[in-house]
């Protein structure tokens, strides 16, 4: 679907943050899709560049994008800009949806969306000067969170248990991440103690102690866990038929077969299962490693 033309979609007004809770009530006025109608839509538009398709498929999904930016308010930016993002990377998932690969536009268009929102933060951050390496993106959308978990959330450099720790935890180098957290401290758009409210309740730093999984998180955890899955199918072909049949009902099914019950119907003893199950797990390890190497997911 290369070269597709731009989606063309009307989009109530978001305004500004006071007309937030309008936007709200009236995208809420968007009905929700059936599998197979979002599946008629998709292809509409894969296939004909339907305008009239593309627009309901955007605007189904507008609720999903609202909720979505709603887990960057602790970043001190405007909700209403950050609905505006994601809204924008929600018609690039759109644009680029193929519901021939067998999942829902929402599972998909996830990603644009967060993409899109996380993109806007580090340009609007003072912060983008540090650059915008993966590593960095990392630290800069986890610090906090893992900050407010370990209750160092006040001014001046990390404790040197603390600032082991998150080191640790993200794979970057304790110098990293006492540099960010200077920059973080005393160059973002907004203080970590500015009141959300001019009455003074409360502090934009309340937001940030948040123990549930990180947007950036989620999303790499489910690239990963698709490229393992993906590295397996691949792997599985190195065995045959009778060792991916036995290793399956061992090792990769929820409710595994006993060696008795694999010996009755291949007609050999418990003993020669364990023996074949042993042998294609190893065969299949060895595969998947070769596999992950090839591809510089592993050191050669």
């Amino acid at each position: 679907m290369a070269n597709l033309p731009a989606v063309k979609v009307s989009i109530p007004a978001l305004g500004s943050e006071a007309g937030l809770n309008r936007y709200l009530s009236e995208i809420r006025k968007f009905p929700l899709l059936a599998p197979e109608q979002e599946y008629m839509l998709a292809k509409r538009w894969a296939e004909h560049q339907d305008p009239e398709a593309a627009a309901t498929l955007v605007t189904s999904h507008l609720r999903l994008v609202a909720k979505i930016a709603m887990g960057y308010r602790g970043y001190g930016l405007p909700v209403a800009e950050l609905i505006s993002e994601g809204n924008l990377g929600l018609i690039q998932g759109v644009k680029k949806f193929d519901a021939e690969k067998g999942f829902r536009l929402a599972t998909y268009a996830m990603w644009w969306i967060r993409a899109s929102i996380q993109e806007y933060i580090l340009r609007s951050w003072s912060l983008v000067k540090i650059g915008t390496t993966a590593a960095q993106k990392k630290l800069f959308f986890n610090l906090r969170r893992l900050k407010g978990k370990l209750n160092a959330m006040e001014d001046g450099d990390l404790r040197p248990a603390d600032l082991e720790k998150i080191a640790t935890t993200l794979g970057v180098t304790q110098d990293e991440v006492t540099s960010m957290n200077r920059r973080m401290s005393m160059g973002g758009d907004t203080s970590l103690n500015a009141p959300l409210r001019e009455e003074g309740e409360g502090e934009w730093q309340d937001w940030l102690a948040d123990t549930g999984p990180l947007q950036d998180e989620m999303v790499a955890d489910a690239q990963e866990r698709d490229q393992r899955h993906e590295l397996l199918g691949q792997a599985m072909t190195a065995l045959n038929d009778r060792e991916k049949h036995i290793l399956t009902q061992r090792r990769l099914v929820d409710d595994p077969e006993t060696l008795e019950e694999l010996s009755q119907q291949y007609g050999i003893s418990r003993e020669r299962v364990r023996q074949i199950e042993v042998r294609a797990f190893e065969k299949l390890s060895k595969a998947m490693h070769g596999l992950a190497t090839e591809r510089q997911l592993l050191p050669a």
